[in-house]
C-alpha cells in the first residue's frame, strides 16, 4: 500500500493491531465490507483510525471485491446528505455508512459497560477449548527434532502485534547480553528483520511472512491443524486487505493429508524451502511458545502478544482462548517484554569502560604536566625506559 491509498478490507470488529498497521501504511480511507464494530465488545480499532484522520466507511456487502482490482483509482465522496459514496471515473459503485469520531466514541463508551458479557463469552469459550484441546494442557503434542537449540536459553517469541516495535527496541540490551533464541510467528519475522535482527525459527502458516523473511536462514516450522479439526488454527481472524483469512488454498501433500490441513505448506514447497510440520490445536503463537517450553527454554519473553484482558477481548476470536490456556500451561517461565525491559539491568559494554579508562589517563597526564615534581619524575622514568630498551 502506498501512502494515501484507499484500503478495501473485510474485517469484522477492527482490532487495535489492524488499525495501527493501516495507519502506519498511510491509508487515507478504509472501506470495510463488514461492521467495523459489531457490538459484541469495545474494540479499539475504529476509534484509533478515526482519531488518526482516516476516513472509515462501513459498506453493506463485499461486492466491491468483484468490481475493483488492486490499484484501481477510486474516489470516496462524502455528500452533505450523509453517508459515503465510492466512485470510479464518476460512476457510483457503492454507498456506505461513514463512521465519525462522535459516533465511535459514544459506541465505545456504551460497550465498555457491556464488557462483562464479553468476558462471560470468553470464559465459556475457554472452557470449551479445555474440553476440545486437552493437548495444550497435557503436553501430548508430538514435536519433531529441531535444529534450533532452546535448552537453558532465553527465547523471544515475536508476534506482529501491539507495540512490537517499541518492545524490540526496549529489549536491545537484553538481546545483546543474553543472545536469546528468536522465534518469529508469521509476519513477526518481518518485524524482527526490520529491527535489524535475524530470527532463528519462524512458526506459522506462512501466509503473512514475506519471501525475504522466509529465505533469511531461519528454521521453518509449519503449523498444521489436526485432521479432526474442521478449521485452521485461529480461523475467523481477518487481516486488513484479506477477504477471508480463514479460507486458504493450498494443502500440503503427504504429511498434511495425514495430519489435516497445513496452510502455507504449499507455498514453502513452491519456494523449495525445507520445513518441519507440527500438527496442533490453537494458534501459531501457542505452538511457538509450546515448542520453546517443551525444548527446555529457561525463559520465554513474549513480544507483541496479548497480555491483559482487554487485549484478549480485542482480538475477538475463538483461538484466543487456546492462547489463554497455553499461558496457564507454560506458567512462570513466560514473561511479557515490557516487564523484562523494566527489570533487566544491562551489563556495561566495552565502550563505556574504554571511555572511563581514557578519561582517567587524560586526567593523570594533566596532573603530571601541571606538577613540576611529577613532571621531573616522569621525565626521569622516560629516560630510563629509553636507556633500557636501547640497551636491549
Amino acid at each position: 500500500m502506498v501512502r494515501g491509498d484507499v484500503a478495501l478490507i473485510d474485517h469484522l470488529d477492527i482490532d487495535r493491531v489492524s488499525a495501527e498497521e493501516l495507519i502506519a501504511a498511510g491509508a487515507a480511507a478504509v472501506l470495510n465490507c463488514k461492521p467495523s464494530s459489531g457490538g459484541s465488545y469495545p474494540n479499539l480499532g475504529p476509534q484509533l483510525l478515526v482519531e488518526a484522520g482516516v476516513t472509515l466507511v462501513d459498506l453493506p456487502d463485499d461486492a466491491l471485491f468483484d468490481v475493483l482490482a488492486d490499484g484501481d483509482p477510486i474516489v470516496v465522496q462524502l455528500p452533505s446528505s450523509g453517508g459515503a459514496e465510492v466512485l470510479r471515473r464518476g460512476k457510483l459503485l457503492a454507498r456506505g455508512e461513514l463512521i465519525d469520531l462522535q459516533r465511535v466514541r459514544a459506541e465505545t463508551d456504551s460497550r465498555r459497560r457491556e464488557v462483562g458479557e464479553a468476558l462471560e463469552r470468553f470464559a465459556n469459550n475457554t472452557i470449551e477449548h479445555m474440553r476440545e484441546e486437552r493437548e495444550l494442557l497435557t503436553g501430548r503434542i508430538a514435536l519433531p527434532r529441531f535444529a534450533t537449540d532452546f535448552r537453558d536459553r532465553s527465547t523471544l517469541v515475536v508476534v506482529r502485534g501491539v507495540g512490537h516495535q517499541r518492545d524490540l527496541r526496549a529489549l536491545r540490551p537484553f538481546i545483546r547480553d543474553r543472545r536469546p533464541v528468536i522465534v518469529a510467528v508469521d509476519g513477526g519475522a518481518d518485524a524482527v528483520l526490520e529491527a535489524g535482527l535475524t530470527p532463528d525459527m519462524i512458526v506459522g502458516d506462512m501466509d503473512s511472512a514475506s519471501e525475504a523473511a522466509l529465505r533469511c536462514g531461519a528454521e521453518l516450522v509449519v503449523h498444521s491443524y489436526p485432521a479432526s479439526s474442521a478449521h485452521p488454527p485461529g480461523a475467523g481472524q481477518s487481516d486488513p486487505g484479506q477477504r477471508d483469512a480463514g479460507q486458504r488454498d493450498g494443502v500440503l501433500r503427504d504429511a498434511a493429508q495425514r495430519d489435516g490441513g497445513a496452510p502455507g505448506g504449499e507455498r514453502l514447497e513452491q519456494l523449495r524451502l525445507p520445513f518441519k510440520l507440527v500438527p496442533a490445536p490453537g494458534t501459531s503463537q501457542d505452538v511457538a511458545m509450546l515448542i520453546a517450553a517443551e525444548k527446555g527454554a529457561r525463559l520465554i519473553v513474549s513480544v507483541g502478544s496479548q497480555f491483559n484482558l482487554l487485549e484478549f477481548l480485542d482480538r475477538n476470536r475463538k483461538g484466543m482462548s487456546s492462547t489463554f490456556l497455553t499461558r496457564l500451561r507454560i506458567g512462570e517461565i513466560l514473561v511479557d517484554a515490557k516487564g523484562v525491559s523494566r527489570l533487566y539491568q544491562p551489563r556495561p559494554g566495552l565502550t563505556p569502560l574504554l571511555v572511563v579508562i581514557a578519561a582517567g589517563m587524560i586526567a593523570l597526564l594533566a596532573v603530571v604536566l601541571l606538577t613540576p615534581a611529577l613532571r621531573d619524575v616522569a621525565e626521569l622514568l622516560w629516560i630510563k625506559l629509553q636507556m633500557l630498551f636501547g640497551a636491549g
